[in-house]
């Protein structure tokens, strides 16, 4: 049985072009880039080249400005402590109810220190209110951490302008965003649509890097303390000897992504377009999470009201079929998705949502594959749901008296 792999947006597999580009790193040319003796001058040279690289694939002019980490996580934490820490006379965070753990508990974390932390709703759709976000704003606030693109819905916020209306505000309001999930999906030019921003954070393994590297883009002037001491690699801001292998794969997958593009854009966002509508057509009592707002290209959340996702998950497996029921961090967890919850989800579907997210790799018959079996799964979970009747093939009567909406 072919595996159909749809869970891009929790990793990606590593592009046969980043294998071969990281391997010499992995045998020959193994040397330490910061070693003095004249075969290490190589490696550190393809180091230089590798943050060259990922700087100007993302508009940036000077490549010192990129901070090479191990994963999205350390980026993003590095970001938040280190403004935090860099901006002791100042106290309030503004961040977001959906964003991802590697943010919201960090941010948490800092309110239980004793930071005042915004939290800003977003609407059913998914979309954040920019009056809202301007109301937020006051002389005490020294950060704003806000992402670019949902890792559950896909729906995109405005970066562009909440980092525009930050700087107007205060110049010395610190922006950061967590870019990870739209870095090679959705243009991004730090010299150009993003130039207010101040930190950026991404991570290789969503597309199509191995795991364990990441960046944070640092923009000259912006106080932040490293969250690793103890080494002078990075300029003295991240200390340990630098994973030149999977930094040589980070700048191949970045150089790759800016070639795909265009098709992310249009092919693989027809990908996820006949997707969901050929399952609206089928499937009863459907909902598209953030459908109403602008997403991802390759992202689908389907919520399947009255049954349960992990059903839905372990039979699509049984197909031969990777999806997910939200982020791959708390996956394990038998609590609804704090995404959903916040977008006011009914309580029927709250449980029952699926992520498909697509790749390059991803074709027309991988869709075809999922529409062939998804609704019968969902017709035969429905078929042991005490909300179903399958006699009338619709929701019991009853049904009508749960509290449809979560909040």
């Amino acid at each position: 049985m072919k595996t159909i792999y749809t869970d891009n947006n929790a990793t990606t597999a590593v592009a046969p072009e980043v294998y071969e580009a990281m391997i010499p790193y992995l045998t020959a040319n193994y040397f330490n880039p910061s070693s003095m003796y004249e075969p290490a001058r190589a490696t550190a040279d393809a180091l230089t080249d590798a943050r060259k690289t990922i700087a100007g694939h993302l508009g940036v002019a000077d490549p010192k400005q990129i901070l090479l980490t191990s994963c999205a996580s350390e980026s993003n934490n590095t970001a938040i402590f280190g403004a935090a820490k860099a901006n002791p006379n100042r106290r309030h965070v503004i961040t977001t109810a959906v964003e991802h753990p590697a943010v919201l508990e960090v941010c948490k974390d800092l309110a239980r220190s004793g930071f005042r932390v915004t939290f800003l709703p977003v609407d059913t759709d998914g979309n954040l209110s920019v009056e809202d976000f301007i109301r937020a704003l006051d002389a005490d606030t020294l950060l704003v951490t806000i992402m670019h693109a949902n890792n559950e819905t896909g729906v995109v916020f405005p970066i562009e302008q909440l980092s525009r209306l930050t700087k107007e505000t205060d110049p010395s309001i610190v922006f950061h965003t967590d870019a990870t999930q739209s870095v090679g999906k959705l243009p991004i030019d730090l010299n150009g649509n993003f130039r207010h921003v101040d930190l950026l954070s991404f991570s290789g393994h969503k597309l199509h890097a191995p795991k364990g590297i990441g960046a944070l883009y640092m923009k000259r002037g912006t106080p932040c303390r490293p969250l690793l001491i103890g080494g002078h690699q990075e300029g003295g801001r991240r200390a340990g000897t630098e994973n030149v292998p999977y930094i040589i794969a980070l700048a191949k997958a970045v150089e790759l992504a800016t070639e795909h593009i265009e098709d992310e854009q249009t092919r693989i966002r027809a990908l996820r377009d006949k997707l969901e509508q050929r399952l609206e057509d089928v499937i009863p009592h459907v909902q598209i999470n953030g459908k109403g707002a602008q997403r991802l290209p390759n992202t689908s959340n389907i919520s399947c009201h009255f049954i349960e996702g992990e059903g839905m998950l372990f039979e699509l497996s049984q197909n031969g079929i990777c999806a997910s029921s939200g982020s791959a961090c708390t996956s394990g967890s038998l609590e609804p998705s704090h995404v959903l919850i916040a977008l006011n989800v009914p309580f029927t579907a709250v449980h029952g949502s699926i992520r498909f997210s697509f790749s390059r790799y991803n074709t027309d018959e991988d869709v075809d594959r999922i529409v062939e079996v998804f609704p019968e799964i969902v017709a035969n979970l429905r078929k042991l749901s005490p909300y179903w009747d399958n006699e009338t093939n619709s929701p019991r009567p009853e049904a009508d008296g749960l509290v449809w909406r979560t909040q």
